[in-house]
């Protein structure tokens, strides 16, 4: 698609959350808070002309390498939230886009993404074939006090599940969603720490994809809240929680 007329390289959009994005206890569901920032990303993208369909013209798409999300409050059902976002680098191949989630005025939770071009064909890392000089970059400007880091998986030392991949959890990419790896590792979270609202940060690492029919393990070193997705015995994604 072509820019679009209206713009800018700030980007402002305003959400309302409905039920089926949230816990029994009527709070956002971590997962739909990844999917809701994910897709403000998508729609700054589109609206600058390099957005999936763009990218697909070379073979081209964006894929989540790195997310922090804190958290000082998490919205309810009805709430109206603004979600406001930019980029703060894109070079080659890899780019850092900042997000941060509003109700009203006050500011409620702070997100970074490193991102990386990924060829749909031979499946590997490339430099983006798009210009995006009209993007202005903020490379001051952070939506977090800690910055994406590495997860590390040395200890994950119980198993906690197996899952196999499954139609459900593949995108328009083909692979796994990056969202669905947080869901399986929630779902083997303490279900009180969640109903509670008590989870300040998350730091997600993706490191290798996964398509229909892998099977992989769960695991964890449960005193440190880090959790790992294995298959074959090598990282696919790492996870660490902080409460």
């Amino acid at each position: 698609m072509p820019i679009a007329e209206n713009f800018t390289s700030f980007y402002s959009h305003k959400r309302t959350i409905d039920f089926t994005q949230c816990l029994p206890n009527g709070h956002l569901r971590l997962t739909d808070l990844c999917n809701l920032l994910q897709l403000a990303a998508g729609d700054h993208a589109e609206m600058g002309g390099i957005s999936f369909s763009d990218m697909q013209a070379y073979q081209q798409a964006w894929v989540l390498s790195r997310m922090r999300v804190e958290i000082l409050e998490l919205p309810k059902w009805k709430d109206k939230v603004t979600i406001k976002t930019w980029i703060v680098s894109l070079e080659n191949s890899r780019s850092v886009r900042a997000l941060e989630m509003y109700a009203g005025d006050r500011k409620i939770v702070g997100c970074e993404t490193f991102w990386a071009v990924f060829n749909t064909a031979s499946r590997r890392p490339e430099a983006l074939a798009l210009p995006h000089e009209h993007f202005e970059k903020f490379a001051d400007d952070f939506s977090t006090n800690e910055r994406t880091s590495k997860v590390d998986l040395y200890d994950l030392d119980i198993k906690l599940a197996d899952h196999k991949v499954l139609i459900s959890d593949l995108d328009i990419v083909n692979h796994a969603n990056n969202v669905k790896y947080l869901e399986w590792c929630l779902d083997q979270f303490d279900p009180e720490v969640l109903m509670a609202n008590r989870i300040q940060s998350i730091d997600m690492n993706f490191m290798k994809e996964l398509v229909l029919d892998d099977v992989v393990e769960i695991k964890a070193d449960v005193q440190q809240r880090t959790f790992g997705i294995l298959k074959d015995d090598k990282a696919c994604f790492g996870l660490k929680i902080s409460c």
